[in-house]
Formats: structure tokens, sequence, C-alpha cells
């Protein structure tokens, strides 16, 4: 059959693309690591350590888990091949929709795999800590804050991630003024990097009753948020602390006490804010984990652009600075100007469909190549 020598010529090219995954995977300095692991753990005293005997599980897990992936794309290979020589044996035509099923969900895994494979950052794998503010617009600003809060909410549901509100600002009419969403997952942070910067909106305001079309514009901070004990100094004379009625739903605390702390950090200007725990202490102890995270950050960067990269200094909240435009009227599009990709189900994307952009921006990042 055509057909079947066109599917054997399709998974032909696949070697080339495993065998590069292999190698980026690096799976035999990993296999060695697990050795190490796995020998630390049958040491006397090892489990003693809470702590530590936790962040062994979970990297051991996480080197496992690139083992099971690969070798569920080199059995799903294997596994078409074989179909593929039983219809050609059989001359079974019935066999040819199962071929190509088994094709394109090997594809996808493989492109999956692939993208893990650009996550090399030394904080690709924490969690992220994103935060919103609202640009100039006031209502309709407000109202963009709070669809983008939804969309990311949206996407880690997605991703099967937790969320958790960090800090939360209401809009004086309606949405969201500034928000800081805790997401935690595997690589949370190695796939949200790529939504920093200024996301624009152009719609048909519904706070405008004239109906005319209005642009609005949100700022996205992202950092990793860093478990680990960080080893700096802070001078308390370099910190302005200030304390503020938590804002927002959820909790019987709320609006009861001024248990919400906010932090700047008068030599770099370098604010965090935290209002979600149930009193000051705690809050202050997040906000100070998060500030100590920043300040870290910037000590390892040896690049001016990209310390101010980490530092979350965006650019001004307005036109001509925007990294992703979303248009609404007159006709529906999302478009990444920094990678050139482009999706045309607006609704889809605001749904927390932006993996696409976000694997576009991976690849872009590693190879400097924009979507076509």
């Amino acid at each position: 059959m055509v057909e079947l020598d066109q599917y054997r010529y399709k998974i032909s090219d696949y070697d080339k693309p495993l065998q590069q995954i292999k190698n980026s995977l690096d799976l035999d300095n990993k296999q060695k690591r697990i050795e190490e692991l796995e020998a630390d753990m049958e040491a006397p005293g090892f489990w003693d350590d809470t702590e530590k005997s936790q962040k062994a599980m979970k990297e051991l897990k996480a080197l496992k888990d690139s083992f099971e992936k690969y070798d569920a794309l080199v059995r799903g290979l294997e596994d078409t091949k074989t179909l593929i020589e039983m219809a050609e044996e059989e001359n079974d035509a019935s066999l040819l929709p199962e071929i190509d099923s088994e094709i394109t969900t090997f594809e996808e895994h493989l492109e999956e795999l692939r993208i893990e494979t650009l996550l090399s950052g030394e904080y690709d794998r924490s969690n992220a800590i994103l935060t919103l503010h609202a640009g100039a617009g006031g209502t309709e600003s407000c109202d963009w804050c709070q669809m983008l809060m939804r969309m990311y909410t949206r996407w880690a549901e997605r991703k099967g991630y937790t969320t958790e509100v960090i800090d939360y600002l209401e809009g004086e009419e309606a949405g969201v003024k500034s928000v800081t969403i805790e997401i935690s997952g595997p690589d949370a942070y190695g796939h949200l990097k790529s939504e920093h910067g200024v996301h624009r909106l152009v719609r048909i305001s519904p706070f405008n009753a004239a109906g005319k079309r209005q642009t609005s514009f949100v700022s996205c901070d992202v950092m990793p948020d860093i478990d680990e004990n960080i080893d700096i100094e802070i001078n308390p004379d370099d910190l302005r602390i200030d304390t503020y009625r938590s804002s927002g739903a959820g909790g019987q605390h709320i609006n009861k006490t001024s248990s919400a702390i906010r932090i700047t950090h008068l030599p770099t200007g370098i604010v965090v804010q935290c209002q979600n725990e149930r009193s000051q202490h705690q809050n202050k102890d997040k906000a100070m984990q998060m500030l100590k995270a920043k300040l870290y950050l910037l000590k390892q960067q040896e690049n001016a652009e990209k310390t101010s990269d980490i530092r979350g200094d965006v650019k001004d909240i307005n036109f001509g600075n925007q990294i992703r435009s979303y248009v609404l009227q007159p006709y529906t599009m999302v478009k990444d100007h920094r990678t050139n990709k482009d999706v045309g189900n607006a609704q889809s994307v605001l749904d927390g469909n932006i993996d696409p952009f976000i694997n576009a921006y991976l690849i872009w990042l590693s190879t400097g190549k924009k979507a076509e």
C-alpha cells in the first residue's frame, strides 16, 4: 500500500531528532546522579534530615522522569514500526487510522520533550511568582489585568500546577489593579519567564458608552521562587517596610488588621508585597524570601541587560513597549512581537492556551529563530 510507504518514510526522519533529544537530556550523567542519590538514601541517618531527604527525593523523581519520557518515546516509535509491518504482511488497510493516530501522538510527545530540553536555566525547574500591574487607562486596564490573571490561572490548571494569591489589590470600579500569584509545579518558572513584559489589549471597551475601540496595557513580572536558603546579606537600613490592610476576597481576617507587608529595597527600588498569610510576621517572612531571591539573582548577573530583566524592570506600560498584542476587534488575533508567533483564536489564548507562545519563545531564546 502506498500509505504504508509514506508512513515508513515519515518515521525514518525521527531517528535523528530522537538522538538529539537523548544528547540534550544528558542521560548518561543523569544515570550517574541517580546512582549517587540512591546510594545516599541507603546511608545511615539519611532520612533523619527531613528537608535534605525531601530535596533529594524531588531531584531523583525529576531525573527518573526524564528517562521515562524518553523511553516512552522510543517505545512509541517501535510500536508504530511494528504496526506498519503488521499492516504490510497482512495487507490490512484497517490498521491505517491507528498508525496515523500513533504517529500524531508520537509527534506531539516528541515536541513536548524537545521543548523541555530547552529549559536549561539555573532556576527553570523552580516554581514561579508572577505579578501583574494595570497600566494607565483606569477601569479598562484593571479589567484587562483581571483577564490576564484568569488566563494564567487557567494555564496553570491545564498544567496541573497549583496557584496561590500572595498579594491582591482590587480596581476602584472593577477588575484588578495589581496581583501577585505563586504558581507551583515542575518547570513553572522555565515556562513563565516568557511572559515577562507588557501585554497589550485592543477591543471595543464594555466600559466605553460610545462603543469605541480602546487599547489597554498590563505589565507582567516573573521571578523564580527559590526555596533554598539564600546566602545574601541585607542591610536593614536599606529597607522601608510598610504595613497595610489586606484587600481582596477570602478569609475572615481580610481588612480587619494591617497584616499585609510591603518591603522596598531602597538601593535598587525593588518592591515586594505579601498579604496572603494570616499574620503580619508570616507575610513579612514571605516578602523577605521574595526580596532575597530577587537580590540573589541580581548578584549572579554580570550582564547589565540580564540584570534589568531579572529585576523585573518592565518598560513603561504604554504604546511601543508591548511584547504581545491581543486584538479582539476589528478581527481576532494574538501576536508575540519577539517571536512573530500568532494565533487567530484569541479566546482560546485567553482561556489559558498560551503554550504556543511559550514554546516559540523558548525556541527563539535558544536559536534566535522566529516563528514563520
